[in-house]
């Protein structure tokens, strides 16, 4: 949540509230109170409930009841409901994201090519590694922060939370994620002011104590060749671009990046629904699990990582094996996670049927049963209850419960004739618990995954280096930055929309807007999401280490930096055959130009 870059926000006033989807709602002071009021109340947040306080507090209008001659609901002009709630608050999300990415620049890719360029080869790994960690620092931090966030209600302090009937565990509960934006926001222009006082210019590190000065001269005519380059970016744009797509290591290394970066974002992003769905988490405990488990192994796999690289002096031929073995090791270890599986929630009218059986999810299972016929229930609607025979039921009514005590989230349905039980056919609000079995099932998944972060962290610094090192000095910033660009659009961009199309697909029971439309699917075939959640990224990956042995294969016939000792603080570049030359044909340094080989360690 923190690394989504700084947001200001101007103009907050202390009269204002959150909508629906946590945006502020700017009110005029010279406004009337029950206009605010009115505004207020139209962008609540409004979950699919058919239990409304009024009800819940004297009427039984959603329990069973022979011969129903009115909806639960007031019907609406479905073309006036949609333009009612019609909002553009997503241009503010757009708008955001922009800003975002022209804040994240300086830091990737000119800041990692700074670092390649400035600083000792053998230690620029480290740095790398450190500055890799430093951004999962903000992830950590903010999915820490999101799951305590996501425990309070979205329009806390606008509603009455004691009539709320859903909890955290609920599908439709949607928590105060807004907080976090304005506390990241802060955070981040604090953090932002001391980039100000940062020098024109950095001295290259290991110069000073170099006392060749013949070394040093040439370092410093290098370095000059390198400014005078830079302002000609404009003129040298298209013969770089040319010069990078003549590259096989490079082009063949952002192949494979886009393909592990499609699987990546796939099962990063529906991660916690997994978690919600599979084991009967919370969003607020998937979210803790997630930063907890996930990601501060891979802080500590980014740090060794570039320690062992700078320790052992790694060359670019052994980062290549080291990256593809730890990474091919962590692909085959994340088969495993198809074996820690749980059943389907038993869900009568989807899953089981009203003995308890259950029931091919291939074909339509009835909702009604002979047992709440008689109640006029809707059955679209989505109020789930927990039966003490340990049987989920859409709602009350479809439960067959005529009597209810108690208020908001400790309401319990009594008299209830779809259960049969040796109780006395009770249920309470929410999902029933899916037991031992799966929590430990959870578990497992959760260790296994720790495992994967912190393997695939480790190969990650070897890899980068590689492909820092397959391209000239005067060509790394232009080609980190399209290796970003690459990823972000080829990967980032469009994996989330097919791969929540495809999960989608294995939905049982879709919920109901406000205006009657679909909304967001409440219940999924686990079975079928599991599939999907590990198989399409398990191909993707799997696509991915076909360019990656092309790769390998390259690095072996090329000599390249870091194979034999020379000047360290010279640029490392790869050695070129003589028709990658021709095709590279672009401004070189004075060491190139004269026919000499620069070759350092990393």
């Amino acid at each position: 949540m923190c690394n989504y870059g700084p947001r200001v926000f101007h103009n907050i006033t202390t009269s204002f509230s959150y909508g629906k989807l946590g945006f502020p709602l700017y009110l005029n002071p010279n406004t009337s109170k029950e206009h605010h009021l009115a505004i207020m109340e139209n962008y609540r947040y409004e979950y699919e409930t058919t239990i409304t306080p009024a009800s819940n507090l004297s009427s039984n209008s959603f329990l069973c009841m022979e011969n129903r001659t009115q909806t639960l609901k007031p019907t609406q002009d479905p073309a006036e409901c949609v333009k009612k709630i019609k909002s553009f608050m997503w241009i503010y999300v757009m708008v955001g994201n922009i800003i975002r990415g022209i804040g994240e620049t300086p830091i990737m890719p000119l800041g990692i090519s700074y670092i390649e360029d400035f600083a000792k080869s053998e230690n620029s790994p480290l740095y790398i590694g450190i500055i890799e960690t430093g951004k999962m620092f903000g992830p950590v931090t903010g999915l820490l922060m999101g799951s305590f966030f996501a425990r309070i209600y979205v329009d806390i302090g606008s509603v009455d939370t004691d009539d709320l009937t859903i909890t955290p565990t609920d599908t439709r509960w949607v928590g105060a994620w807004w907080i976090g934006f304005l506390i990241c926001g802060g955070v981040n222009i604090l953090i932002s002011i001391p980039f100000f006082f940062f020098p024109k210019t950095l001295p290259k590190e290991g110069l000073e104590d170099n006392v060749d000065e013949t070394k040093k001269n040439k370092v410093e005519k290098y370095r000059e060749k390198s400014t005078e380059e830079k302002h000609e970016i404009t003129k040298d744009f298209l013969p770089f671009i040319k010069s990078l797509f003549c590259n096989k290591i490079y082009m063949l290394f952002i192949l494979t990046s886009v393909l592990q970066a499609n699987a990546f974002t796939n099962m990063f992003i529906f991660l916690p629904k997994y978690l919600e769905q599979h084991y009967g988490k919370s969003t607020a405990d998937a979210v803790f699990l997630l930063g907890f488990y996930s990601l501060p192994p891979i802080c500590v796999g980014y740090l060794v990582g570039g320690f062992i690289m700078k320790k052992f002096k790694v060359t670019v031929k052994k980062a290549a094996y080291i990256a593809f073995c730890l990474s091919l090791i962590d692909y085959l270890l994340t088969f495993c996670n198809f074996l820690m599986t749980c059943d389907n929630f038993p869900v009568t009218g989807l899953t089981t049927s009203y003995e308890g059986v259950q029931q091919p999810l291939d074909v339509e299972n009835p909702v009604l049963a002979d047992c709440n016929t008689r109640c006029s229930c809707l059955t679209k609607t989505w109020d789930p209850v927990c039966g003490d025979n340990g049987l989920v039921y859409m709602s009350a009514c479809l439960a067959g419960c005529e009597k209810s005590v108690g208020t908001g989230i400790n309401m319990v349905f009594h008299n209830c004739s779809c259960i049969r039980s040796s109780g006395n056919s009770s249920a309470v609000l929410g999902l029933c618990d899916k037991g031992r079995e799966c929590d430990s099932m959870l578990q497992y998944f959760l260790i296994m995954s720790a495992i994967n972060s912190l393997i695939f962290s480790l190969s990650a610094i070897p890899g980068y280096m590689v492909l820092l090192r397959c391209i000239k000095s005067e060509e790394k910033s232009l080609g980190i930055g399209l290796h970003t660009f690459s990823m972000r659009v080829f990967a980032g961009i469009p994996a989330p929309v097919y791969f929540g199309a495809l999960i989608d697909r294995t939905c049982l029971h879709w919920g109901t807007l406000k205006c009657g439309e679909p909304g967001a699917c409440r219940m999924y075939d686990i079975n079928s999401f599991r599939r999907i959640y590990f198989g399409v990224p398990a191909a993707q990956r799997g696509s991915g280490y076909l360019p990656a042995f092309f790769i390998l294969m390259l690095v072996r016939k090329l000599q390249l930096p870091g194979d034999v000792a020379s000047l360290e603080t010279e640029p490392a570049e790869m050695k070129l055959t003589e028709k990658e030359s021709e095709c590279m044909d672009v401004h070189r340094s004075p060491e190139l130009e004269n026919g000499g080989e620069v070759k350092t360690k990393l």
